[in-house]
């Protein structure tokens, strides 16, 4: 009796560990998607006229962001660009894009949330979102 009182007590213990991990994650997931939402709007105000409400870009005038391979591989150099602008030449999928885009004038949040929101739209699947104070760390 004394055995079976233990394990019991030591299952509810773990599925209590489990649910609060559970429920972590779905706060987390909650705020992402707060994010996203807000990211969408920014995004609509500020990009889609370069790069197009479903983020394919103008070839060789505007890169996409729908399936970047710059935007996956290069998370310093994308979030550098949306907060402080870029210009000169740069490679997204094998084609050589060579433009200037102002810097937006941001704040970090709206930053990371417009970048929550193209990490994750048009089959876009980048795993950690991006926080105001990654935003904040990146130097002009």
């Amino acid at each position: 009796m004394l055995l079976f009182l233990a394990i019991t007590i030591g299952c509810k213990n773990s599925s209590e560990k489990e649910t609060g991990a559970a429920m972590a994650q779905t706060e987390m997931s909650e705020e992402l998607q707060e994010s996203i939402s807000r990211g969408a709007a920014i995004y609509n105000n500020f990009c889609a006229s370069c790069h197009l409400s479903n983020g394919e870009g103008i070839t060789g005038v505007f890169p996409p962001l729908k399936g970047s391979d710059w935007f996956t591989e290069q998370r310093k150099k994308t979030i550098s660009a949306v907060k402080n602008g870029i210009n000169g030449p740069i490679e997204v999928n094998g084609e050589e894009y060579d433009n200037l885009m102002p810097s937006l004038g941001l704040t970090d949040k709206e930053t990371a949330d417009v970048l929550n929101y193209i990490f994750n739209s048009w089959g876009n699947k980048v795993e950690e979102p991006v926080t105001p104070e990654e935003v904040a760390a990146i130097e002009k």
